[in-house]
């Protein structure tokens, strides 16, 4: 028996869709965005993260729309590497002081303009880029100036849906929710491995 047809039960202002059309990358940062920006801290200095699923899964579903996902980060750790290296996030900058710099770069390397770039921040050393993007999301706990800078602010807060939602929103964007919502009814992913996400 076929599976009935599945609508998006999701949809987004049309002013947020039209800016998220002709989106190439994805920045995201991490503590605050991918977590709820809380440090655990052992006796031994090493560092605890948790990370969210949902997110996992719309940066993955990103990738596969051809929009690339990128992390520029202030801190490093060996939890976000592991984390980023299990969703297969192959540009990732870590303990990053000057995330303008790197951002550039990679813009100036990759051949894109601001315009075709889409940033999640949180905190006022990921403004540079978002004043810059596309489209800038924060999410729901984000700092005031984040908020005041964002196209949108998720109602998620970091660490608990809100880069999904950003995922959401840019595959929304460029056309490819739909489907790609349709094809998980025949297999939860196209000869990739799902664990992880």
């Amino acid at each position: 028996m076929a599976p009935r047809e599945l609508r998006p039960a999701l949809s987004a202002p049309p002013e947020l869709l039209l800016r998220a059309q002709g989106l190439r990358s994805a920045i995201f940062d991490v503590d605050g965005v991918l977590t709820d920006g809380r440090l655990y801290i052992g006796e031994d200095g090493e560092s605890f993260k948790a990370f969210h699923v949902l997110d996992g899964h719309g940066i993955k579903l990103l990738a596969r729309a051809g929009i690339e996902p990128v992390v520029i980060t202030g801190r490093d750790s060996p939890a976000v590497r592991r984390r980023l290296g299990d969703l297969g996030v192959a540009e990732a900058h870590f303990g990053v002081a000057d995330k303008l710099a790197v951002a550039q770069a990679l813009l100036n390397e990759r051949g894109w303009t601001w315009p075709e770039v889409a940033v999640i921040g949180d905190d006022w050393p990921d403004l540079p880029l978002m004043v810059r993007a596309g489209l800038a999301c924060a999410p729901a706990n984000a700092h005031a100036e984040a908020k005041a800078v964002a196209h949108h602010v998720c109602t998620l807060r970091g660490g608990e849906g809100a880069a999904r939602e950003f995922c959401d929103l840019l595959l929304m964007g460029a056309g490819r929710y739909a489907r790609l919502l349709q094809g998980h009814l025949q297999t939860l992913d196209d000869g990739r491995a799902a664990a992880g996400a």
